[in-house]
């Protein structure tokens, strides 16, 4: 009896370690294949942009990279169709070139020609796959021309998942890759081959979410650069977000007047200077919205609580840097993934 059970035992025992090895294996291929519909090479959801010489540039329609179209190119080429968008330094036409539907970017008023300038100059320098791509440009003229994505800046989210082509998107995955290019996006400004860059045109949420493009396949990239300046502490070097007061619960606590309690009439010349951490201090308000709210969306929140709760120190040296938050949102994004393909595999 024994010998028989001993027998059975030993003969079923490869056959359980086969179907065992086997559901692993699954399991595996399910995380993988999740994954990758969700996560890039390097970065979590970063778009990959084909590989283009310095000052060429190549849309998605395109065979070929191509230079960057000067004034005469510009002039005789690229033709207005409307007016799409106007700020107080750029108005952005909707406009076509060879066939191709771009954005035409132009000066609004001349007192703000040092700001479309710096915009300009930023552009030029930190070409990549999370910011706008630049077409071309033309100084004489004041004007820009860049890559155009229909479905415009990252404020209109919901009214686009809204859209009944779109509805399917509408998950806390796609949600959550948004917000890590959010978070991507400032960790590459916070390094850039620029210098240590601050997003200044920020100082409401809608006025921050305008500062990015909704793309096609629905990632992010930053479009306006028009409000960048450097910081660098360990050369004395910090910034100041406008010479106007800022105010509200938006931004950070060391962007705000320090002496209001006080009844001391703001001053630009008192008022002190700050750093990029003015920027992580947003991050989980942006966070908040671009996760909207949609199965899942709580848990996200609940796993990211702790690094949120680290942004909003009052004092700017405890918060975390912008690649510590980016390593959260990875690390929660896979997690999360990881943890739905087991449960599928449960049912």
């Amino acid at each position: 009896m024994g010998r028989s059970g001993s027998s059975s035992l030993s003969h079923g025992f490869p056959v359980v370690a086969l179907c065992l090895a086997a559901l692993l294996l699954s399991n595996a291929l399910i995380y993988l294949y999740l994954e990758s519909l969700y996560q890039t090479e390097d970065q979590l959801g970063v778009p990959s942009r084909a590989g283009c010489g310095p000052r060429q540039f190549k849309m998605a329609t395109m065979k070929n990279c191509t230079p960057w179209l000067q004034c005469s190119q510009i002039q005789a080429e690229v033709r207005k169709l409307k007016l799409i968008g106007q700020g107080a330094v750029k108005k952005v036409y909707l406009a076509e070139w060879r066939g191709q539907k771009v954005a035409l970017s132009q000066l609004s008023s001349p007192e703000y020609r040092e700001d479309f300038l710096h915009g300009l100059s930023m552009l030029q320098a930190l070409q990549g796959p999370q910011v706008v791509q630049l077409v071309g440009f033309c100084l004489e003229d004041h004007a820009q021309v860049t890559e155009l994505h229909p479905l415009g800046p990252l404020l209109n989210l919901e009214g686009v998942l809204a859209q009944e082509q779109h509805q399917q998107r509408n998950t806390w995955q796609t949600r959550l890759t948004l917000a890590t290019e959010y978070v991507s996006v400032l960790h590459f400004l916070h390094n850039s081959p620029a210098g240590r860059r601050v997003m200044c045109d920020s100082s409401s949420l809608d006025k921050t979410l305008s500062q990015f493009l909704l793309t096609s396949d629905f990632h992010l990239v930053v479009n306006d650069l028009d409000a960048l300046p450097e910081a660098d502490p360990s050369r004395g070097l910090l910034v100041k977000c406008g010479h106007r007061e800022l105010t509200g619960d938006f931004v950070a606590p060391e962007q705000l007047w320090p002496f209001r309690t006080n009844g001391k009439p703001f001053s630009d010349q008192l008022m002190p200077e700050y750093d990029e951490r003015t920027d992580i201090w947003k991050i989980p308000d942006v966070t908040w919205f671009l996760m909207g709210r949609v199965p899942g969306g709580d848990v996200v929140h609940f796993h990211l609580f702790q690094v949120h709760e680290a942004c909003k120190k009052g004092d700017p040296e405890r918060r975390p840097s912008a690649l510590e938050v980016l390593k959260v949102y990875k690390s929660v994004y896979s997690s999360m993934v990881r943890d739905n393909a087991g449960f599928r595999d449960m049912l």
